[in-house]
């Protein structure tokens, strides 16, 4: 029984086996549409609500953990709760399963991508798309900003990393150590401006009891000690350093897989705030630095991402693919192998250190929670990402809106009507994408 709404509130639910787990995890992986906030009202509605594997209170503290740390924050969620429920096994089964779908999707929609698509159907959706993912991303700056910019210093430090990404050309990283350096500074002078903000879902519901429940003792895995920390961080580091240096030796530190696994190791420490609040820093490597896709191709292939399920960062499969694909790696006879090597080699070095943080750090990090002089860097950073997550709106505006030097009028009506249903009705981002789509094929064919 899956559904413990018959199940008496003060009689706790028997045991999830490792087998339910999986094929809950696997089903997520397929459905988890609607970005990390969507993905995380899921996991709530499901293992809280409905299962009740784990309780309201235990749920929100590992959000909370989760949201201070680089990284997607749905897939560490994932993680978090597997890990808490199956120990190491059960942490990896859950991650794995929640991304692996959305890579398999975001090859196969990348190979139509660059095999057809100079057709004309497949150029009418992507038509549609790109003016959606514009309003898409501002409605990301605007969701980030409600719950990151809760005073004017908030909102100084969001305004003054949009102008130093979009106007001074300053790298993300940068714009991510300042903001943590003013962090620090003013979570000693002015504690009551840098508290962190809420979790992202708020209820005082009472579900019943449930497996893991408020008063339950924490397993032997989550209690913290020194050697664990150590012991598993330098197997995950070494994991990583093994298949780079794999790489390494294989096609040479120059070549193009093993440096698309040193980048995107260190986009994964970057991912404060989400996708959106990396992407510029994807953008500047892998269009700019190594040349790897263009900047239409980047739009397109957020494009894409949106109408995939499970974490948006998984566009930087899309980004590996391209490069894999372009460069011939293997030759002209294996683009397919190729852009599939540069998808695997981007999502591998992405999503491990997320992995890394849960399994090694989970309880030391927890237990540095309510800390303001340690969460402050991390909520002034969270204000610079909207910052950023402005300018990364501004600037696929300005590629999709003046493509051909002139504004597109119907781009800018598709965007409009699309940030309309975001911000006045709601709309769920799966049926906008297909609205927009739709739009932009009958325009294209009309036009036609």
């Amino acid at each position: 029984m899956t559904d413990m709404s018959l199940l008496p509130r003060d009689t706790i639910p028997p045991p999830v086996t490792l087998s339910q787990a999986f094929w809950y995890w696997l089903k997520l992986g397929f459905i988890s549409f609607g970005g990390p906030a969507g993905q995380i009202a899921m996991m709530h509605t499901e293992l809280v609500e409905r299962r009740r594997w784990i309780s309201e209170q235990r749920f929100l503290h590992a959000l909370n953990y989760c949201m201070l740390l680089p990284g997607p924050e749905a897939t560490q969620l994932a993680v978090y709760i597997g890990w808490l429920m199956h120990r190491t096994r059960g942490g990896i089964m859950a991650g794995v399963l929640f991304v692996l779908p959305s890579l398999l999707l975001l090859i196969l929609l990348s190979w139509i991508y660059l095999a057809y698509g100079n057709l004309p159907v497949v150029a009418g959706i992507l038509y549609g798309i790109k003016p959606a993912v514009v309003a898409i991303v501002l409605a990301a700056a605007w969701r980030i900003g409600t719950r990151s910019l809760r005073n004017p210093a908030m909102i100084a430090i969001a305004i003054a990393s949009c102008l130093a990404i979009a106007v001074a050309r300053l790298p993300f990283p940068a714009i991510v150590a300042g903001a943590a350096i003013i962090g620090m500074v003013g979570g000693r002078a002015w504690p009551h401006l840098f508290q962190v903000g809420g979790a992202a879902v708020h209820s005082s519901a009472s579900y019943g009891l449930a497996i893991i429940d408020d008063t339950t003792p924490s397993p032997p895995q989550a209690r913290f000690s020194p050697g664990h920390l150590l012991k598993v961080a330098l197997i995950g580091a070494g994991i990583g350093a093994a298949v780079w240096l794999l790489l390494t030796s294989r096609y040479g530190a120059a070549g193009t897989l093993a440096q698309m696994g040193w980048f995107f190791t260190k986009a994964a420490m970057l991912t404060f705030g989400g996708a959106y609040a990396v992407l510029p820093y994807v953008y500047q490597g892998g269009v700019e630095q190594y040349q790897w896709l263009s900047a239409t191709q980047m739009i397109d292939g957020l494009a894409l991402g949106e109408t995939t399920p499970g974490p948006l960062i998984m566009i930087v499969a899309f980004v590996g693919f391209v490069g894999g694909w372009t460069h011939a790696l293997f030759g002209q006879d294996s683009l397919l192998l190729a852009g599939i090597a540069g998808a695997a080699v981007a999502a591998f070095f992405t999503f491990l250190p997320s992995f890394i943080f849960i399994l090694a750090g989970g309880p030391l990090v927890e237990s540095t929670r309510g800390n303001v002089r340690m969460t402050a860097p991390l909520t002034a950073i969270s204000a610079a990402v909207v910052g950023v997550i402005v300018s990364l709106a501004l600037f696929f505006g300005q590629h999709v809106f003046l493509a051909g030097g002139r504004i597109d009028w119907a781009a800018v009506a598709i965007s409009a009507a699309a940030c309309i249903a975001l911000f006045r009705f709601k709309a769920g981002t799966i049926k906008l994408i297909a609205a927009c789509a739709l739009a932009g094929l009958m325009l294209s064919y009309w036009n036609g």
